[in-house]
Parts: structure tokens; C-alpha cells; sequence
């Protein structure tokens, strides 16, 4: 019907006299001869499509009832980033001003405590969109129930919908935390420690997106990001309550096994996954970058991170320690002091008090009656 539509709408002298052709991927063209469907033969079905440039293209794998597409990373990716980074910068304010501001005014805290309670409460809805996301990609691929996959048919240059979609959205939001610095007014003495993590989480995920490790690193992200939360999670409770410090020893607690976990899959996956692929070729245009000086420097990065994680961890405990054991032993350095009783100034068969003379038995003295001569 749409192939009658259109002859008669070239006929009518509305269009180019030319025959229109099929031009959707997948389709035949006019020239092509469908094979005759027999039954309980398996026919293949037709392919005539092409990988699209830029951000969006895709690697099409044709099953019999439904399409699947997968996508490539390319330039045009720069141009979806600024879109969605414009996007977070608007759900940030509406998370800053409709809930955080309203909180924070109940709780009447100081400036110091102020910036720290909107660092963790941004960060908190952030890290806990990103842990249910990342677990539901990670389940659905099916990356969870087949570890191997980490490393197998490397490069993973083919990338689902839902996988390129949380790495853009995840530079996005990293990439944005930088105007917002100036945004929110961050004192200078936080803005070195900010930008620390802010580049870590940046090199982290490009390189994962970059070198084609996608699956490996939403695993990784997956466990920082469970860290993390549990983290700002506990400041948010210890700045309503500062008595509240149960959350920072369940916190101290997970930190150093995801640290172990991290480590462990690293070097499983790059060390002893990847160095067993047999093809181990630097070669960008077909995104392999399975060397040994690309393994090297990915596993060096990581481990370097973790133990610098580490390394501020353990610093910040021995310290916090100190500070609770120097608490303690001034408080037990401060003797209780008696009370003393008053003074009591003896005079030969009394004492006086407030201006009374007064016997041994608190009784007055009788006045001795002179005798005349």
C-alpha cells in the first residue's frame, strides 16, 4: 500500500520521477529474492544493514522475533554528556532546595556542618540511584551469574542501551560536580579534597568506557558506590545526632572488604582473565587494548587508588582514636575536689561564730558577774 502511495504521488508531479526504494536497515531491496520458506527449515534473515558514526551507532544482531541494537562510543558523545549535564544541574538544585534546605533548617547547624550536610545529602541520592541502577544492569546482562564474562570476547566494543546510557549519565554527574564547587559556595579549604575524588571517579569511569572494560568496571563501581552511601549516609545521622555512631563502625567495617573485593577482581579479571585472551594486539580502531603495557598501567592505576583510599583511611581512624583516647584520659586526670568545712576559730572556752561567742556544746557562755569589793 505505501509503494502504491508513492507511485501515485509521483505520477501526480509532486515528487521526483524516480522509483522509491527500501532504504531501512534490514529490509530487501527490489533486486533481492526472498528464499521459499519450507517448514522445519531455519532460513536466515536478511541483513542489509551499516554501523551508524558518531555516539549513536549500531551494531544490530537480528533474532527471529526481535531486534536487539548495540552502540559504539565515538565523538557525538561529547554532545550528549553537555545535554545531560545541564540535566543534573537541575535535579541538583531541586534536591538542594525542596529537600536538603528544609532539613538543614530544622537542624540549625553551623556553617562547617552546613556544607558537609549538602555534600552528603547530594551525594546520598545520588550514590543510591547509581547502586540500584548499576545492580539492575549488572543483573539483567547477566554479569553477576557468569563471571567469565568480564573478560570473555574482549574488546566489548558493543555496548547495550542501558550500559552506554549509565556511563554517559555517570560522566555527566562527575563532570558537573565541578561548576558546582563555585555553585555552592564550597569553602577553599574543601575544595582540594573534593577535587581529589572528583578526578578519581572521572579517570576511573572514562577508562573503563574508553578502553572497552564497561562490564568489569560496573562491578567496581558497584561496590565503591555501596561504600560510599553507607558513608554520607552515617554523616547525615551523626549531624542530626552526634551521639549516632553506629553507621561509622558498620561503614569502617565494609570499607576495608570492599577494598579486598576490589583488588581481587581487578586483578583477576585484567591479570589473569585478559592475559589468557589469545588475541592480545594493540589495535584502537577495533578497540583492542589487551597489551601488557595497558594491563600494567590499569592494574597499576587501580591498586594505586585502593592503597591510597586505604592509606587516607587508616589516618583518619588513628586519629579519630587519638582524639577519643586523650578525651578519656583528661577526664580521668581531673580529681574530684572535696568540699572543705568552714574554718572554726577556737578561743579559750569557745569559739565564735558570726560574731557569737559560743561554749564547746554550741551553747552561749554565761557572763561572769563581778564582785564589788
Amino acid at each position: 500500500g505505501l509503494e502504491k502511495f508513492a507511485l501515485r504521488f509521483v505520477s501526480a508531479g509532486c515528487g521526483p520521477r524516480r522509483p522509491l526504494r527500501a532504504r531501512c536497515h534490514g529490509f530487501p531491496q527490489e533486486d533481492e529474492k526472498l528464499p521459499a520458506l519450507q517448514p522445519g527449515v531455519r532460513h536466515p534473515q536478511p541483513c542489509g544493514h551499516r554501523l551508524l558514526s558518531g555516539a549513536l551507532r549500531p551494531h544490530r544482531a537480528y533474532v527471529r522475533d526481535s531486534e536487539t541494537v548495540h552502540y559504539h562510543y565515538g565523538p557525538k558523545d561529547l554532545v550528549t554528556i553537555l545535554f545531560y549535564i545541564f540535566i543534573t544541574i537541575i535535579l541538583h538544585a531541586v534536591v538542594q532546595e525542596y529537600i536538603l534546605d528544609k532539613i538543614s533548617k530544622r537542624l540549625h547547624l553551623s556553617k562547617v556542618k552546613h556544607s558537609k550536610f549538602n555534600e552528603s545529602g547530594q551525594l546520598v541520592v545520588f550514590h543510591f540511584t547509581s547502586v540500584i541502577w548499576c545492580f539492575y544492569v549488572v543483573v539483567t546482562e547477566g554479569y553477576l551469574t557468569n563471571p567469565r564474562s568480564l573478560w570473555e570476547d574482549y574488546p566489548h566494543v558493543h555496548l547495550p542501551f542501558q550500559v552506554k546510557f549509565f556511563y554517559l549519565c555517570q560522566l555527566a554527574y562527575w563532570l558537573h560536580a565541578l561548576p558546582e564547587l563555585y555553585f555552592q559556595k564550597v569553602r577553599k579549604e574543601e575544595i582540594p579534597r573534593q577535587l581529589q575524588y572528583i578526578c578519581l571517579y572521572l579517570v576511573h569511569i572514562a577508562g573503563a568506557y574508553l578502553l572497552n572494560l564497561s562490564r568489569l568496571g560496573l562491578i567496581l563501581l558497584l561496590l565503591q558506590y555501596s561504600t560510599e552511601f553507607l558513608f554520607h549516609m552515617a554523616r547525615l545521622f551523626y549531624f542530626a545526632d552526634e551521639n549516632n555512631e553506629k553507621l561509622f563502625s558498620a561503614w569502617a567495617a565494609v570499607f576495608g572488604v570492599t577494598r579486598l573485593f576490589i583488588l581481587t577482581l581487578a586483578v583477576l579479571a585484567i591479570g589473569f582473565g585478559l592475559a589468557r585472551m589469545e588475541n592480545q594486539a594493540f589495535d584502537p580502531e577495533k578497540g583492542n587494548f589487551n597489551t601488557l603495557f595497558c594491563r600494567l598501567c590499569v592494574l597499576l592505576l587501580v591498586c594505586a587508588a585502593q592503597a591510597w583510599l586505604m592509606w587516607r583511611f587508616i589516618h583518619s581512624q588513628l586519629r579519630h582514636w587519638r582524639e577519643y583516647w586523650n578525651e578519656q584520659s583528661a577526664k580521668r586526670r581531673v580529681p574530684a575536689t572535696p568540699r572543705l568545712p568552714a574554718r572554726l576559730i577556737k578561743r579559750e572556752s569557745g569559739y565564735h561564730e558570726n560574731g557569737v561567742v559560743k561554749a564547746e556544746n554550741g551553747t552561749s557562755p554565761r557572763t561572769k558577774k563581778l564582785k564589788s569589793p
